[in-house]
């Protein structure tokens, strides 16, 4: 059912102190609060709930306030919802009008809630963002028309992909499953896999590899067991079972140049790229295309990438989003090698690759400045939750990647209106 608008919700309670009136109107977050749009989502995400039928939803300010927080100051689903309980400013940022004493929802509504949106929706959080940067002077438009581009990986929540691991996370999982379906197997290999996963983590780690490889071989002969005894007994599994089957079966089969390779039981649209790091040779999780101001560094555009494509590849794509979340065409592009090939470069755009001779000095200077989104990039990383996506699916690897986009424009916002505190006069 429809949530109710700010008028329904309104209610006057003369015994208590409103919150505007107990907070300094010269917070960042107060004037955040007030700066924001909150009335288009009520029209904009509106439609997505049905009419006089069921429960009636959150406030859609509420929702939006505290997905906000969450990725402006790096919380979790449960840790934004406890904290916001003792924060007032985060009440009166939400929406709340007194003081309360409850937790304001379950942490399992954020998850439905996004659910509901998907990403076309929260790409709309992240355009209200920048409107509100537009609205308070702190974005000018034609800061917009020059850009920088860049990939990075957001890695997901998986444990590094050893073959022993998946061996034994695959028999595991089967074995949960087929508990659940009242399957009674021959044999589980509880102890006998959770010893030899630890005798094979030892023996890698002191260089015998010929024992290492004999206790991975042992693993899968155990879960190729599994596998085996479940199709015996039960031909026909459930819908959800069977895809757990066919992943356990495909990690069972797959070979190490086998191309693509399956990296986890739960999480199957993790891939491997290799970014050429030192430190860290291949990340495992999808690649992310960033979009920032060439002058200020706002991120204007931020989208997750799946299939490991080629980086040029991710240049048209990325400025059309420019295009949708600010109304604005950019008319320059600064990108590092990884996007070199014209065919790949979008009509009226002007595409300059790093290392380029011949340029004027203006040119030069702002090529030279390119490299101003490698930081962008690891404060996304560092303070905004894109370094470990916890999120489901493929559509929660671009949910996860806007949001983290909300909250560094929501962290740059706060600290322009903190230095306009600042600057006025006691």
């Amino acid at each position: 059912m429809r949530p109710p608008t700010p008028t329904e919700q309104a209610v006057d309670d003369p015994r208590r102190v409103r919150l505007a009136s107990l907070l300094s109107h010269e917070h960042p977050l107060y004037r955040l609060a007030e700066a924001i749009d909150w009335a288009r989502f009520d029209v904009e995400f509106g439609v997505l709930y049905a009419e006089e039928v069921g429960r009636p939803g959150l406030p859609m300010r509420l929702m939006v306030g505290l997905h906000y927080l969450k990725y402006l100051f790096d919380e979790s689903d449960e840790s934004v919802v406890e904290k916001y309980v003792e924060n007032p400013y985060w009440q009166f940022f939400c929406g709340r009008t007194y003081f309360e004493h409850e937790l304001p929802c379950h942490p399992t509504s954020l998850v439905k809630w996004r659910r509901r949106l998907g990403a076309q929706g929260v790409e709309k959080l992240l355009t209200e963002t920048l409107s509100t940067a537009k609205r308070e002077q702190a974005l000018r438009e034609s800061e917009i028309k020059r850009v920088h581009v860049d990939t990075t990986v957001q890695e997901k929540a998986a444990a590094f992909p050893t073959d022993a691991r998946l061996y034994h996370k695959a028999r595991r999982a089967l074995v949960r499953a087929a508990k659940a379906a009242g399957i009674d197997l021959r044999q589980t290999y509880v102890r006998l896999g959770q010893r030899t996963l630890a005798r094979q983590g030892r023996y890698a780690h002191a260089r015998q590899m010929r024992r290492a490889r004999r206790e991975t071989k042992r693993l899968r002969q155990y879960l190729g067991r599994v596998i085996r005894d479940i199709r015996r007994k039960c031909p026909q599994p459930a819908p959800a079972f069977q895809l757990l089957l066919e992943r356990s079966e495909r990690i069972f089969k797959q070979q190490r140049h086998d191309s693509p390779k399956l990296y986890s039981v739960h999480a199957p649209e993790v891939e491997c790229i290799a970014k050429g790091k030192a430190h860290r040779p291949y990340e495992f999780g999808c690649k992310v295309a960033v979009v920032t101001t060439a002058k200020t560094n706002w991120v204007v555009g931020i989208s997750a990438v799946h299939e490991n494509p080629y980086d040029g590849a991710t240049l048209s794509p990325a400025l059309k989003q420019v295009e949708r979340t600010t109304e604005v065409r950019p008319e320059a592009a600064f990108v590092d090698r990884g996007f070199k090939g014209a065919t790949h470069h979008p009509e009226g755009v002007a595409v300059y690759v790093s290392g380029r001779k011949r340029l004027q000095r203006t040119l030069k200077a702002l090529l030279r400045r390119r490299a101003a989104i490698e930081p962008v990039i690891g404060h996304l990383k560092g303070e905004h939750k894109m370094e470990r996506n916890h999120l489901l699916g493929q559509e929660g690897d671009r949910i996860n990647a806007l949001l983290t986009g909300c909250g560094f424009n929501l962290r740059k916002l706060c600290r322009f209106f903190r230095a306009a505190a600042s600057l006025q006069p006691a």
